[in-house]
């Protein structure tokens, strides 16, 4: 339907508003719109916020600077639910008077040529004045009777009419005339820990160390409960368990992903189920029920939270393939068809048919994962969503958001754009991405732009390995490698991950060529002496600590929707600032890219992205080095970043004034514009 004024574009908008944008509490959220009209009086717009107990909030909205004829305000919504919003477009008649008044009145028209201006300001005035409470009713009286004083020079008389005090009281109680309603969006907010979140993988069954004669041990919920105070001294707010539940005796791999698993090979977690229980069961030698809440309880006097993997597929034995065959593929030769992506096979692994049984597949797995929520889990980093369907998920996710809206799902999920944002769209509140594989400045840059452009609906979970990703560069290039990985997954995103032996460097592929570890904990247990490696200065657990207390520390390191690049003049050092809208925090990161060879650069800093004046002399804090210099906005700044020593600059900048801020935090930084 067309309105009195055009009211296009607006965002954030998923899907033709048929699914809710994303925000979580605290979060600032750029709202925009292209709101136009005839001729050449001024057209105005208001953000009108609609909280989920139903109270309504109105913000003015500001006129771009660099697109015509766009407006755009924030908001940080403060409770959890589904917020709604629409922009409301305006004849800013009082605007449109201002602006016609000054220009006759600077071409050296007198007071008889304005004489129906003059009349119809005292009206607009009074009727201003009539709408708005004290003391601001007595300015605009005043701006009135100004006007109708013929006994003061002209320009006495316009003055107060067109003064900032006007202004100012007309932005908070303003005279609008033809009100246009835009259409009404939607804005899920959920619990911050959605947005900002480090992780760190752990799997239970390596925590058991060693006996004797050096052999493995398996572990226990004790023993993981023993290695839960590492992680929380690292900072990590989550630690991931892959799953946790009896293993597959059939076809069971063998280490290092070998077909035939010889006597005492653990197996693949991933193939779930024995006749000791499916997806609803613990592995028997972890430890039972009981086990596991008293070692969950250690994990909340910890500060951290427990993800659980959430992986829908089966082994051969596990009891849905005897008592729910109709949960899978069954081929002509009466058997159950195993998994494969060509030329790989998974023959440990039954892939689950979701168009078989439906309704009693979807039953199922709902039981299955609220019993694990009964237990008090609120995250599940899920395993391979892109090849279940779409509208499961969103069926899925919806039902236990029906009662608990706290629970958080990571969508594990190495695919195509389009598959990965619809995920996102489905309701899945963080997701892996294509990080691992962006290693260049112009890959970085791109990859961070199209982040800022999908974070209405999108969070990126930024992980720097996984077991099946260990990148060529993580295998050639030593302790600097690993640092610098982490100094951007840290920083580019408020969401990242760390799998467990990163902070030791492990780095050695099964073969050439490969990105798969090899003796991957996939297929083994991996008991590791984090104690020792720290004692000998092996290990980079100390400066994971130190990455997240920097981005517990600044709040421009918690936010999606802003990034901004420096020119360095070298290719191999990358520079980006964040900004927080809120507080005015302002972090610049510059970093090395080349782990063998120490890199120069000169830093050529954007003053506008972080709220300064070009030529403006401005102080930073290393926060990595704890060193301070003195820079300069628009000059050329010298780093030098060696792979022996710190492999980036982390600058606590000025904070940002406050006038500044929110246009900061709308701006989009890159010719994406992907639209979700």
């Amino acid at each position: 339907m067309i309105g009195r004024f055009g009211i296009d574009d607006v965002r954030p908008q998923v899907s033709g508003r048929a699914l809710p944008a994303k925000a979580v509490v605290g979060e600032v959220v750029p709202v925009s719109a292209l709101v136009w009209r005839e001729g050449h009086d001024a057209v105005a717009a208001t953000l009108v916020l609609t909280r989920p107990d139903g109270e309504q909030l109105t913000v003015a909205m500001q006129p771009e600077t660099y697109r015509p004829d766009y407006v755009h305000a924030v908001f940080v919504p403060g409770t959890e639910g589904l917020w709604r919003f629409r922009i409301d477009a305006w004849s800013d008649v009082m605007a449109t008077w201002r602006n016609a008044v000054t220009k006759k009145f600077n071409a050296g028209q007198g007071a008889d040529e304005l004489a129906n201006d003059i009349a119809h300001g005292i009206e607009l005035f009074e009727a201003a004045a009539a709408q708005t409470p004290a003391p601001g009713r007595e300015v605009l009286e005043g701006a009135a009777r100004a006007l109708a004083d013929d006994t003061l020079p002209l320009a006495r008389r316009l003055a107060p009419g067109v003064s900032d005090d006007v202004r100012e009281v007309l932005e908070a109680h303003p005279l609008r005339e033809m009100l246009t309603r835009g259409p009404v969006c939607d804005v899920l907010v959920e619990r911050r820990e959605a947005l900002v979140n480090s992780w760190y993988e752990l799997f239970p069954r390596s925590t058991g160390g060693v006996d004797e004669a050096g052999r493995p041990v398996h572990g226990t919920w004790a023993t993981t409960a023993e290695h839960l105070e590492r992680v929380a001294a690292m900072g990590f707010d989550t630690v991931y368990f892959p799953p946790i539940h009896p293993i597959g005796e059939v076809n069971r791999k063998g280490r290092n992903n070998t077909l035939v698993a010889e006597e005492g090979d653990v197996g693949s977690p991933w193939a779930i189920g024995s006749a000791a229980g499916g997806h609803d069961a613990f592995h028997p030698l972890l430890g039972g029920e009981q086990e596991f809440m008293a070692m969950k309880a250690r994990a909340d006097e910890l500060g951290l939270e427990i993800a659980l993997d959430f992986a829908l597929q089966a082994a051969p034995d596990h009891p849905w393939a005897a008592e729910h065959p109709e949960f899978f593929t069954v081929l002509a030769d009466g058997t159950i068809a195993y998994a494969e992506n060509p030329p790989k096979k998974y023959q440990d692994i039954y892939p689950i048919n979701f168009d078989n049984a439906p309704d009693a597949l979807y039953a199922e797995i709902y039981r299955v994962l609220m019993y694990w929520v009964g237990l008090g889990i609120t995250t599940f980093r899920v395993d391979n969503p892109h090849t279940k369907p779409v509208n499961f998920w969103h069926w899925l996710i919806t039902k236990v958001h029906e009662t608990h809206p706290q629970v958080i799902f990571l969508a594990e999920a190495f695919t195509r754009p389009p598959r990965m944002y619809g995920l996102s769209k489905a309701g899945f509140s963080q997701s892996y991405t294509h990080f691992t594989w962006k290693t260049t400045k112009a890959e970085l840059t791109d990859f961070a732009g199209l982040l800022v452009d999908v974070s209405d609906v999108s969070r990126p979970n930024l992980f720097v390995n996984t077991p099946d990703i260990l990148h060529s560069s993580l295998q050639t290039g030593g302790r600097a490698a690993f640092a610098i990985r982490a100094t951007l997954a840290a920083t580019m995103s408020p969401l990242w991950g760390v799998y467990s032996g990163f902070e030791l460097y492990e780095s050695v592929p099964v073969h050439d060529g490969s990105e798969e570890y090899l003796d991957s904990e996939k297929y083994e247990l991996r008991p590791r002496d984090f104690a020792a490696a720290l004692a000998r200065g092996d290990s980079l657990e100390p400066y994971l600590t130190l990455l997240n207390r920097i981005r517990r520390d600044n709040p421009a390191l918690q936010q999606l929707r802003q990034i901004r690049f420096h020119e360095a003049a070298n290719e191999q050092i990358i520079a980006y600032s964040k900004v927080d809208a809120v507080t005015g925090n302002a972090v610049l990161v510059v970093v090395n890219l080349d782990p063998h060879v120490t890199q120069e650069s000169t830093v050529l800093v954007d003053a506008e992205a972080i709220g300064l004046n070009q030529g403006d002399s401005f102080e930073v804090h290393d926060l990595i080095s704890g060193e301070n210099y003195t820079w300069r906005a628009g000059g050329d700044n010298f780093v030098r970043l060696a792979p022996e020593g710190n492999v980036a600059h982390i600058f606590r900048l000025p904070d940002v004034a406050t006038q500044r801020r929110d246009a900061l935090a709308y701006r989009r930084i890159s010719d994406h514009d992907y639209r979700p």
